[in-house]
């Protein structure tokens, strides 16, 4: 969502968007869902493929949900979800967090999800949506944080992956380990009343572990992230190809659990 930070770590893979997709205002906003209602005004940051932007527009409607995102690309992957919906209140616009093209007190909330990771000033990006959310309104964030990220079986190369992915996304400029940082920032970004929380995804159902195993042993090779390792120097692809591996042999182990923890953040504005 930066234009100062170079590259989107994860960048658009189709192994990318299978994650993406499967996320809904139920799974990834929970903590936002109490706070809405019809009519109110909703700015989706770093919309994606715009499956909690539809959610959102659901929860939302007769009132209207702009989405916005870094490339157009993407954006017509989160309409034409809007319109397989039937939703006409979600509208669509290229933008940076940075420099919201959006007047003060646009909307009534402002919402954001797994962005501030990698945005170049995530300070200056919730000073931006809050600018633009209405007074008494609400800035929500949601972020993961990858160095608390856990699972079992114990593996090497899947604790490589850990490490690796931290300088991938430092090299980038962003913060992989956003979670924990999300009420520090939006202290800092002049916000005095936060409602810090936290939650987890959980795989661990034979179903689950094959879909997560399956999409970053083939993110680990075949994405944005993989041409930055390598040619940032970070990894090899003979290095790659063995953490893809020892994902999918996570995925196999029927006792096998990942937990993807989230840092949470309600703001008044």
């Amino acid at each position: 969502m930066s234009k100062e930070t170079a590259t989107y770590t994860h960048g658009h893979h189709e192994s990318v968007l299978r994650s993406h997709r499967w996320r809904t205002a139920a799974n990834s906003a929970g903590y936002l869902v109490g706070e809405l209602g019809s009519g109110l005004d909703v700015l989706d940051v770093g919309c994606g493929p715009g499956t909690i932007t539809a959610d959102l527009a659901a929860l939302v409607a007769p009132g209207r949900v702009t989405a916005v995102d870094t490339t157009r690309e993407i954006l017509d992957q989160a309409a034409a979800v809007a319109a397989e919906r039937g939703l006409d209140n979600v509208e669509f616009a290229v933008a940076d967090v940075h420099a919201l093209d959006f007047p003060d007190d646009s909307f009534d909330v402002v919402h954001a999800h797994q962005v501030l990771q990698h945005v170049g000033d995530p300070v200056q990006a919730l000073r931006e949506m809050r600018r633009v959310c209405r007074p008494g309104g609400i800035v929500a964030a949601r972020d993961s944080d990858y160095a608390a990220m856990n699972w079992y079986p114990a593996s090497p190369e899947m604790d490589a992956w850990q490490r690796l992915y931290d300088r991938v996304a430092r090299a980038n400029g962003g913060e992989p380990d956003a979670g924990r940082r999300l009420l520090s920032w939006a202290r800092a970004a002049g916000f005095t009343d936060i409602t810090p929380t936290a939650a987890a995804w959980c795989f661990a159902t034979p179903e689950s572990r094959a879909w997560w195993s399956g999409l970053w042993a083939d993110r680990t090779v075949g994405s944005v992230y993989a041409k930055l390792a390598v040619e940032g120097g970070h990894a090899t692809e003979e290095q790659l190809n063995a953490i893809a591996d020892a994902w999918r042999a996570w995925g196999e182990q029927q006792d096998g659990w990942f937990m993807v923890p989230h840092g949470e953040t309600l703001c008044r504005a």
